[in-house]
C-alpha cells in the first residue's frame, strides 16, 4: 500500500515515471510538476522515480548523477513539493539507512538482486522494495528473492519485470513471466523502457529501440499486472543516461491514458 492506495493484481494499475537520472535540480523538479499534474488529471497513483547515481554505466566517463547526499536532497524537496511518492536504487548495505529517510520505495537493481546483504539491509528499513528481476534469472527464481526479503523483515515487496538477455546486447521479454511472478501473491510491475534497452550496443552507451515501449506497456498492462514503470525525459536524444530507451515525457500521458483504459477492461470481472 501506498499513500493508502492498496496495490496489487485486482486493483487499478499504478505508475512508476521519472528520468534514468537526476541531471540537475532544476530538470528533475520540472519532471516532477509535469508528472503530479498528469497524476491527478488521470487519477492514477504516480510514483516518480530518478537515481541520485547509477553505479553500473558502461563507461568510466559516463554522467552517473549527483551523488548521495545532493541527490536526497533533491528527491526531499521534490517530495515535499509534489506530494508524489518517490522511489530510488540502492547500491549497497550502507547506503539503505539514509536513503530509507527520504524516499518511500527502495529499488534493487536487476544487476544486484541476488545479492543477499543488500536486500537483507533494504528489507529491515520496513519500506516497500521494488526488486528487478536479473536478466540473467528465470521468472521463478524471484520467488527465492522474494522469499530472502521477507525472512529479513519486509512486508511489502514488488516484483519487477525489465527483460531478459538474448544472445550479445539485446534483451526479449516473456510475457509467461509476468504471470508466473504474480504466483508469488505479490505485485508485479513490468518496467517497458528498459525491456527495450539493447546493453552495450553503443560501445561506450547502451542502446535501445524507444518505438518499442508502448507495444510492450500495452501487452503487459493486458497481462494484469499491478504496476508499469516508465523512464521518461523531455528530450531523450539529449538525455545524458538512457536516452535511446526512455520515452518522451509529452507522450506519457496519452499513453497511460491507454493503458489505464486497458487495465479497467481486463480487470473489470475480478473479484
Amino acid at each position: 500500500m501506498i499513500d493508502d492506495r492498496p496495490l496489487g493484481r485486482h486493483q487499478p494499475l499504478f505508475v512508476i515515471a521519472g528520468p534514468c537520472v537526476i541531471e540537475s535540480r532544476n530538470d528533475a523538479m520540472a519532471i516532477a510538476r509535469h508528472l503530479a499534474k498528469v497524476a491527478t488529471s488521470l487519477d492514477l497513483l504516480l510514483i516518480f522515480k530518478a537515481s541520485f547515481d547509477k553505479a553500473n554505466r558502461t563507461s568510466e566517463s559516463s554522467y552517473r548523477g549527483p551523488g548521495l547526499v545532493e541527490g536526497l536532497d533533491i528527491l526531499s524537496e521534490i517530495r515535499s513539493e509534489t506530494k508524489l511518492p518517490i522511489l530510488t536504487d540502492v547500491h549497497s548495505p550502507e547506503q539503505v539507512p539514509q536513503v530509507a529517510e527520504v524516499v518511500d520505495v527502495l529499488q534493487i537493481p536487476a544487476f544486484l538482486c541476488r545479492q543477499t546483504d543488500l536486500i537483507q539491509a533494504a528489507a529491515r528499513t520496513g519500506k516497500c522494495l521494488n526488486i528487478k528481476k536479473g536478466q540473467f534469472l528465470s521468472p521463478h527464481e524471484m520467488a527465492a528473492v522474494a522469499r530472502k526479503a521477507r525472512e529479513a523483515g519486509a512486508e511489502k515487496i514488488w516484483l519487477c519485470e525489465r527483460g531478459s538477455s538474448f544472445g550479445y546486447n539485446n534483451l526479449v521479454v516473456d510475457m509467461r513471466s509476468l504471470d508466473i511472478m504474480a504466483e508469488t501473491g505479490l505485485p508485479v510491475v513490468f518496467d517497458a523502457t528498459h525491456s527495450v534497452q539493447l546493453p552495450g550496443a553503443g560501445g561506450t552507451h547502451s542502446s535501445g529501440e524507444r518505438r518499442f515501449v508502448s507495444v510492450l506497456a500495452r501487452a503487459a498492462v493486458a497481462a494484469r499486472i499491478s504496476g508499469v514503470f516508465m523512464e521518461v525525459h523531455p528530450d531523450p536524444d539529449n538525455a545524458l543516461s538512457d536516452g535511446p530507451n526512455s520515452l518522451k515525457l509529452d507522450d506519457l500521458e496519452p499513453l497511460l491514458h491507454e493503458l489505464k483504459a486497458i487495465d479497467r477492461t481486463v480487470k473489470a470481472n475480478l473479484a
